[in-house]
């Protein structure tokens, strides 16, 4: 670091009004980071103009030309050149900034643009005479007579001609026009009656259309249920269940996909705060927290949800790009989604995916020629076999799930530990009605899976992923009734913390009493940790401590000792569950399916891995042609 000569006096920094070019310019990296973000910007006062069918075309990834078309109200020609002032706008009159009902609000975009770009706005009122503006590099144009239907047309030319640095940073054409196209698609899905139309005219001429959506009809979900299918796929919405709850002013639509249909990350993952897109810490971490019992770490649910609430309850002016959010109360706004979300899933009892039927189906491909596969499976040894059969008898004829027995009760049957393990069919009788759900089982391949005969086709279960799935369920219940057993500490252990960290943890205080986890405070920073959740065992209890304090930091709340102890409960239900290898009678096979067709969240297993497969009859009659 440079030192300072005392003999040598300093000239004070002199302050200065900055120019209005340069205001709008900085201003204009706040607002416009890329070409998305112009777009973005355009689009959304399309929208709040009240437009029913938006088209946008691009070059060059949006570099050289951006031009945003709209049938909305216009604007008159005295307002077009107020409309290219800074913090001039038409949504809000300024006396109560958190009563905002449209996308824009700060006047600033428009301007913004004009700063860093050549920018021509054409625009018509009902009644009245078309007119044309424009803007390069800050400096404004006279007025102008022009020709147009009705609507609006803002054409945006070499983007950042006038700050040249700022093109540096640009990605390739091709990143940039995806950048485009997924901002066009997030907001198509907010406005399910708006039509959307994007086109690349990087070649000239009419270009090519790159994303289209036409405007839906019917009522909110079918709309917003049409959309969705156009946009993420048919796949999405045939496995994506219908969310709607409301919880004191908060009102929460949209549709969630099935556990069995999750993604490898989280781009699948669509959030709106009224109509807004939004990527939001607190809402992507409730998302995930209503999953996390059903899924992997690895794997992350697809969901497009929607929360509508009163604006004040709101606050949408916390970032210059509007994509953050912040909630009055923030606990409300993550407990409906949970709530809503886990809700969703239960009523989906046993559902799975359409998609691992659509995978089975692709794997039934003639085999190539040559040496024949060899199938191999893990096989455990005879005493591990017998000593996990105590908890592998199914219950039949329970009428409820309050009825069955515990994971951890005994009785084994002696004639079922000395069956020997076979490949072969078994063959079962036909003596189950084939009416239900999942069907009635008429055989078992490889000691693990049940082929079950449904009305309209088959179903194979994989009577180990099953039966894990439904002990697991069964903990959990009697865990919720009889609560987390405590292991009090001989020696309580104190955790040294600074303040604001202790007063954090001690926030949670009653929420960790509840897992079995019990602190308290103990003067200064510290805190003391009496009780530990007697399922894990022998615990460190400064290393969870800071592993709460961590979560609390990332999520705004911890789920760390409850995923803990489910985690356990789920290598309990493991080690207690039906084993792959072992042979098991048709009461046993169809009293398997019917408690699955029972208990909710059955399709899938404790990992996220369907349970079973069901395939239509004439899915299986076209793999042999018969169709």
């Amino acid at each position: 670091m440079a030192q300072i000569d005392p003999q040598i006096s300093e000239k004070h920094p002199i302050i200065r009004q900055l120019d209005e070019g340069a205001i709008n310019r900085i201003a204009a990296g706040e607002v416009v980071e890329r070409p998305a973000s112009a777009v973005k910007e355009l689009v959304e006062n399309a929208i709040d103009a009240g437009a029913t069918r938006i088209e946008v075309a691009i070059a060059d990834g949006g570099k050289t030309l951006i031009r945003v078309t709209d049938d909305g109200c216009g604007m008159s020609a005295d307002q077009l050149p107020l409309a290219l002032s800074r913090h001039a706008t038409s949504k809000i009159d300024g006396s109560d900034l958190l009563d905002i009902h449209t996308f824009g609000f700060r006047g600033e975009a428009l301007p913004s643009l004009g700063a860093v770009g050549r920018l021509t706005i054409t625009s018509r009122v009902k009644g009245g005479e078309a007119a044309s503006i424009s803007v390069k590099g800050g400096q404004m144009s006279a007025v102008k007579p022009a020709a147009l239907g009705g609507g609006t047309i803002v054409e945006l030319r070499d983007l950042f001609y006038a700050t040249p640095a700022r093109l540096k940073f640009m990605r390739s054409d091709r990143a940039e026009s995806q950048a485009i196209n997924d901002v066009i698609k997030r907001l198509a899905m907010a406005e399910p009656y708006i039509g959307f139309t994007l086109r690349d005219v990087t070649s000239g001429g009419e270009g090519r259309v790159t994303f289209r959506a036409d405007r839906e009809s019917g009522d909110l979900f079918d709309a917003l249920h049409g959309r969705l299918a156009r946009i993420l796929g048919a796949e999405f919405a045939e496995n994506a269940l219908r969310i709607d709850a409301e919880r004191e002013g908060l009102r929460l639509i949209g549709y969630a996909a099935l556990p069995t249909y999750s993604r490898g990350s989280s781009l699948a993952q669509y959030l709106f705060v009224n109509g807004r897109p939004v990527k939001d810490k607190l809402l992507v971490g409730a998302l995930r927290g209503a999953y996390f019992d059903f899924l992997s770490r690895d794997r992350h649910p697809a969901a497009a949800l929607f929360i509508d609430c009163d604006p004040q309850l709101v606050d949408v002016n916390v970032h210059p790009a509007k994509s953050e959010v912040r909630f009055r109360d923030p606990g409300m706004a993550r407990g409906l989604i949970v709530s809503a979300l886990r809700h969703a899933l239960a009523e989906a009892g046993h559902r799975a995916s359409t998609t691992v039927a659509v995978a089975t189906l692709d794997a039934m491909r003639p085999e190539p020629l040559g040496p024949a596969r060899v199938y191999q499976m893990d096989r455990p040894s005879m005493g591990a076999r017998q000593a996990a059969y105590q908890f592998q008898v199914p219950v039949p004829d329970a009428p409820g799930l309050a009825e069955h027995p515990t994971v951890w009760d005994s009785g084994p049957s002696a004639g079922l530990m000395e069956m020997p393990v076979s490949g072969r069919v078994v063959e079962v009788p036909e003596t189950e009605p084939d009416d239900h759900p999942l069907g009635a089982a008429r055989g078992q391949v490889h000691e693990n899976y049940i082929i079950a005969q449904t009305a309209t086709g088959m179903v194979i279960v994989d009577q180990h992923a099953a039966h894990e799935r439904l002990v697991y369920e069964r903990l959990k219940t009697q865990m919720a009734e009889n609560g987390v057993a405590a292991q009090a500490l001989l020696i309580p252990e104190i955790v040294e913390l600074s303040e604001g960290d202790c007063a954090r943890v001690l926030a949670v205080a009653d929420a960790l009493t509840k897992l079995g986890l019990t602190i308290e405070a103990f003067g200064g920073g510290a805190i003391a940790v009496r009780e530990t959740p007697a399922i894990l065992g022998e615990v460190n209890a400064k290393a969870m401590i800071l592993d709460i304090l961590d979560e609390l930091d990332d999520q705004g709340e911890t789920m760390l000792v409850q995923a803990k102890i489910e985690a356990i409960l789920s290598r309990v239900a493991c080690h207690g569950s039906i084993r792959s290898g072992r042979r098991m009678r048709a009461d046993e096979m169809n009293a398997l399916l019917r408690e699955m067709e029972a208990t909710p969240h059955s399709g899938q297993c404790n990992h996220g891995r369907p349970t079973y497969v069901e395939l239509k009859l004439a899915d299986i009659e076209r793999l042999f042609g018969r169709t």
